[in-house]
């Protein structure tokens, strides 16, 4: 099949040509209907990444395993939208048992109470942590702090940066092992 004759071919028909490892009718597949997969992900997930993320799962999936798709049963689209609702359901089931599970920390460790010793400890510590941090150059430093103290996905920091994402990776981690030795050295165990 042609390019030309991926447009003209049913949803069915494409997803045999998926079965036989065709990108080119993935792709058209994904022309079709990858727009309706991600709006409906954006708007339950809420979230531009975490939509993206979903829509490239389920593609990912129909990849992997076309055969569950049964034009018998119903149109591709139908399917691709409900294997996307499936799977923002999970992941904002996930979100919220996260929440949950870190809420139920903070209550025990602020019903347990904080020592004076342990609270000395940290606060040496943090500033052992923040000086070797000074100490390492710039272009490892800045990716760590962006990341670590930031909140931002190594996507988000390498952008912010104007970097490739794995230059960023390699970067943080190099940074990290530096920080680690130097910790060691200074008797700060992790």
């Amino acid at each position: 099949m042609t390019e030309l004759r991926f447009a003209d071919a049913s949803d069915a028909a494409l997803v045999l040509r998926v079965g036989r490892y065709n990108r080119e009718a993935l792709a058209e597949i994904y022309r079709r209907h990858g727009g309706a997969v991600f709006g409906l992900a954006r708007r339950l997930v809420s979230d531009q990444a975490r939509a993206e993320e979903i829509t490239q799962e389920v593609f990912l999936r129909l990849w992997n395993s076309p055969e569950k798709f049964d034009p018998a049963r119903g149109a591709l689209r139908s399917y691709l939208l409900a294997q996307c609702h499936g799977r923002s359901v999970d992941a904002i089931r996930a979100d919220v048992a996260r929440r949950r599970r870190e809420e139920s920390e903070h209550r025990k460790t602020a019903e347990a109470g904080y020592d004076l010793e342990r609270e000395v400890m940290d606060m040496v510590t943090a500033e052992r942590v923040r000086n070797s941090l000074a100490a390492l150059p710039s272009v490892e430093r800045e990716p760590i702090e962006l990341a670590y103290f930031g909140g931002h996905t190594y996507r988000e920091v390498a952008e912010i940066l104007s970097e490739a994402e794995g230059t960023v990776k390699s970067r943080i981690r190099a940074g990290l092992k530096r920080l680690r030795t130097d910790l060691l050295t200074e008797g700060v165990t992790a």
